[in-house]
């Protein structure tokens, strides 16, 4: 039997790689899409095609993880983060670099619910169970605070393409600590891996987050986007009546008969929407209003970031006071404060300002963060920890996903309707490429056809007008997370405990 902390810990820096992995990218944005000359499109994709592999592959992974074994799938899901990580090093193009985004979205799916299950697996008592996932919400949350920093100091030191480089000697000795601290476990008797299920799944999601991302473009009411809707619903459906038939499901659909985990999956949700999303808002908001370099981007983050840690660790102690229902209810009240002050702070262009909002939002995420992955493995029973991290991730991460497709597509409504109303007084026309350019942070490139004193004009109104649309998205966003605080309060308060 291996050393448990040392199985607690390997697990949780394979987590902290992907959470890692996922925020270090959103501050080298910008740069990414200078180098490659991309749009604004283009840069949603690099975020979205990684978590929609990963989103759409967790359920298959958590069913893989339980029936294969979740040592050797964890070994596995690090070889092929390493190799994806290597060809978006190598990427020359926009459609290269998503298409290994992509690829390592199926490795990071595979990892994480394999370490997942193995923490849900080795802790069950109550008091060590909390224990180990406030220990592993630490983790995350330093993965968070790190990752904005570390992705704009190598962004500016080097370049962006060695966020990716850097992944190899990680992944090296995460392999050397698996292989030597995390014993084997699955649960092959009540594991099923479904094909046509999961491809249903995957395409649906992929569909949805297609028609969001590309609505600013094609129009909310073109043919096209109302396409992609429909075929998403219509896939979801369809993955639903069919789960409904197997005997061993990748989805326990019965479990959503029941208030409490319905609660704890909406508290997830609304963590990922409201909080978590912001890790790639922020810090091109912060380089397009503020004109920060990705490195100070990067340490603009920290107060976000550090007060998510801090709260991480203070979780438990709140535990005493509040059950997991009370922590959830409060984290995304906090949350949806920290988002609108921040709102009401953004165009002031006083960075103070800003960071007192950033540091209420990351406290209400650091409740959260631990809290919602405890709430939701507390409703599976232990034999199916690969399935229950499966759906506790798909939530975390589909909500990411359709935050920034959904919130990506109001950024771009709201900038372009604010710098059409700034460029017309000045004689500009703005078409739906320079927005999407200017949303990017690739504004030089967006005006590099104009005079050069209208270029000046130019990116002024842009700035107030990228502001105008931030505002908006952080308004939103603190309303969805004060409705999953009440529809939590209901619907969490079952006979039995989460």
């Amino acid at each position: 039997m291996k050393n448990t902390n040392w199985t607690l810990y390997t697990c949780s820096g394979v987590c902290a790689l992907i959470m890692l992995d996922t925020n270090v990218v959103a501050v080298s944005l910008p740069s990414i899409a200078r180098s490659l000359n991309a749009s604004f499109v283009d840069v949603e994709w690099v975020v979205s095609a990684y978590m929609l592999a990963f989103a759409s592959f967790l359920l298959p992974a958590g069913s893989i993880a339980d029936r294969l074994g979740r040592r050797r799938v964890m070994l596995f899901g690090l070889a092929v983060f390493a190799l994806a990580s290597l060809l978006c090093g190598l990427a020359w193009t926009p459609f290269v670099l998503n298409v290994a985004r992509a690829v390592k979205g199926l490795g990071a799916a595979l990892l994480l619910t394999s370490a997942l299950a193995v923490i849900g697996h080795t802790f069950h008592a109550e008091k060590e169970r909390a224990r180990a996932w406030s220990v592993w919400g630490a983790a995350m949350g330093v993965a968070m605070t790190v990752a904005p920093l570390l992705g704009g100091l190598i962004t500016s030191a080097i370049n962006w393409r060695w966020i990716f480089y850097l992944n190899l000697p990680v992944v090296a000795i995460l392999m050397w600590l698996v292989s030597r601290h995390v014993d084997e476990s699955k649960d092959a008797s009540n594991a099923s891996f479904d094909p046509a299920g999961a491809l249903l799944f995957s395409a649906g999601l992929f569909c949805i987050i297609w028609g969001l991302i590309d609505a600013s473009v094609a129009g909310w009411s073109s043919r096209a986007t109302l396409l992609r809707f429909a075929a998403g619903a219509a896939l979801l459906v369809a993955f639903v009546l069919a789960e409904r038939r197997q005997r061993a499901p990748m989805v326990d659909l019965s479990l959503f008969g029941r208030r409490v985990f319905v609660g704890a999956v909406l508290g997830m949700f609304g963590y990922a929407i409201a909080a978590q999303v912001m890790m790639t808002f922020l810090p091109l908001y912060l380089q397009n209003a503020f004109g920060f370099s990705a490195v100070l981007a990067g340490c603009a983050m920290l107060p976000f970031a550090v007060a998510m840690v801090v709260l991480s660790r203070l979780a438990p102690r709140a535990m005493r006071v509040l059950d997991d229902r009370g922590i959830l209810v409060t984290g995304l009240l906090i949350v949806a404060v920290g988002n609108v002050a921040t709102a009401l702070a953004a165009g002031s262009l006083q960075y103070g300002l800003v960071a007192a909002g950033m540091v209420v939002t990351g406290a209400g995420a650091g409740l959260l963060n631990g809290t919602t992955q405890k709430a939701i493995l507390a409703c599976i029973p232990r034999e199916r920890t690969g399935m229950g991290s499966g759906i506790s991730t798909t939530t975390r991460f589909v909500g990411i996903v359709l935050a920034v497709g959904a919130l990506g597509a109001v950024l771009a409504m709201r900038t372009a309707a604010s710098f059409e109303k700034l460029a017309w007084l000045h004689g500009l026309k703005a078409s739906p490429e320079m927005i999407g350019r200017i949303v990017a942070g690739n504004a030089a490139d967006a005006f590099g056809q104009l005079p050069p004193a209208m270029q000046a004009v130019a990116q002024e109104a842009a700035r107030h007008a990228f502001i105008d649309g931030f505002a908006s998205v952080l308004y939103l966003a603190g309303g969805l997370a004060a409705v999953v605080a009440a529809l939590v309060f209901v619907l969490a308060r079952p006979l039995e405990k989460v």
